[in-house]
């Protein structure tokens, strides 16, 4: 039987550990079939490890989507390890920590700017990045966390992800006569690093499995995985600009 991703070559960023949903993503691509290269940022030796755990070793190239010089250079990058790309996973964000759990009042710009550029900003500079490797019928996937309402202690990166949700629409029109689609996946809350230094957490990830009617186990990326494999796939060629909520429902209920 083949794989739902079978010949497809992805660009996966945002991997730390492996209990990022991005590792979960690359794992499930792989398994389906596709090429993947990874993407790091900061601690490299970490990520190249962790790249090991997959079941296919992927390579491993560093990004840091603030450097002007390595986006430049990012797609001769990829093209040392595949000829081109069939998909790309924003898997990116960072928020000072005066931005999260302080007073919404008090965060300076000099930190919202940052959260603003790295968090929402960079899903343009890499889609640029990548473009000269995406042909027609190649996806974009940003991973969100749906940003229509104020969540408790979500604060400057709940803004960001409206920008980020923002970016993904004006994308989609800019880049639809490509015919790049691109569309982000808002999960639920899952257990992974970058949320444990969320203040609040806690009690959000403990609150979701209450309220979803489908549940919600904040240890299990599988169900996000493979919601952004489809999306990678060639199951959704005319959906472009929109999200897709993969949280047990909870979207969809009022209080």
């Amino acid at each position: 039987m083949t794989g739902l991703l079978e010949g497809k070559r992805l660009l996966i960023t945002g991997v730390i550990t492996d209990a990022s949903i991005a590792f979960h993503v690359a794992k499930a691509a792989q398994e389906q079939g596709a090429e993947v290269v990874l993407t790091g940022f900061g601690r490299m030796s970490l990520v190249q490890r962790i790249a090991t755990r997959l079941p296919k070793p992927a390579p491993v190239i560093e990004l840091d989507v603030q450097n002007d010089e390595q986006l430049a250079g990012l797609a001769d990058a990829v093209r040392e390890h595949v000829d081109g790309l069939d998909g790309v996973v924003h898997a990116i964000g960072f928020a000072p920590q005066s931005c999260l759990g302080a007073p919404f009042l008090d965060a300076p710009w000099k930190d919202v700017a940052v959260a603003l550029e790295v968090s929402a900003y960079s899903l343009k500079s890499l889609a640029v990045a990548a473009l000269p490797l995406l042909g027609p019928g190649s996806s974009i996937v940003g991973l969100d966390f749906d940003a229509r309402v104020a969540w408790p202690a979500y604060n400057w990166m709940g803004v960001a992800k409206a920008a980020f949700e923002s970016t993904n629409r004006y994308l989609a029109r800019e880049l639809g006569p490509k015919g790049v689609r691109v569309n982000l996946v808002a999960a639920g809350p899952v257990r992974t690093m970058a949320a444990k230094s969320i203040p609040g957490f806690k009690e959000l990830e403990d609150a979701w499995g209450e309220r979803a009617p489908l549940g919600w186990d904040v240890n299990d990326a599988t169900p996000v995985a493979k919601s952004v494999c489809a999306l990678l796939s060639d199951w959704l060629p005319a959906t472009t600009g929109s999200m897709v909520w993969v949280d047990g429902g909870v979207h969809a209920l009022g209080m």
